[in-house]
């Protein structure tokens, strides 16, 4: 798979980068936070969500709306799954990522996704991204042997455990957690209720 810088026009259909904030400080704090073996995803950190930055993003990106702050860090170079959200997703790079990113718009009717159509997007450390809610995303990819960190921020309560929803539209069967529709390959070692929907290879970088 091609793997093109994020500043690619073709990113444009993706999401946008964004300017003007200072993240020195969260990237310092990003900087203790753990990098273990495999992918490690946490919703809502505390200490993350009080530093100056992340409440300006709150105010300003999503709008006043509550987000939390979390992260995803560890090493992975295989798509798995693809998630979308009914809201965009912000992203800070703390180490280089590389994102395999899709569009919901190419999703059939019966909730499955041909990987052939993703594409891959070097994210470098530092840059602030928006990943638009039509966006079909998941777990980044490590570029170096240390693994990666990453920084992700969503309206709070967002992949969160959820209440279970009587099916009446097809897309329900996608939904996984709250605000998290999620399509999954049958190699990507997903829990038993996961939708499974990915047709061909699980892509690996």
């Amino acid at each position: 798979m091609e793997i093109k810088n994020v500043t690619n026009p073709a990113f444009k259909k993706y999401g946008k980068v964004v300017a003007g904030y200072d993240c020195g400080q969260l990237l310092e704090a990003m900087g203790r936070t753990p990098v273990p073996e495999d992918v490690v995803y946490v919703a809502s950190v505390e200490e993350l969500e009080e530093l100056p930055v992340c409440k300006l993003m709150e105010r300003n990106l999503y709008g006043q709306l509550p987000v939390q702050v979390g992260y995803c860090n560890g090493h992975n170079r295989k798509m798995n799954a693809m998630e979308y959200h009914r809201t965009s997703e912000i992203n800070v790079a703390v180490t280089d990522v590389v994102l395999m990113l899709g569009s919901q718009q190419d999703v059939g009717e019966d909730g499955t996704y041909d990987t052939a159509l993703a594409e891959a997007f070097l994210i470098p450390a530092g840059t602030v991204i928006e990943v638009y809610a039509t966006t079909l995303h998941y777990a980044p990819c490590h570029v170096a042997p240390e693994g990666f960190r990453c920084v992700v921020i969503l309206p709070r309560g967002t992949n969160t455990d959820m209440t279970p929803v009587e099916e009446a539209f097809f897309e329900d069967r996608l939904l996984f957690a709250k605000n998290k529709w999620l399509i999954g390959h049958r190699e990507g070692g997903l829990p038993e209720n996961a939708f499974i929907g990915l047709i061909g290879s699980n892509p690996e970088l």
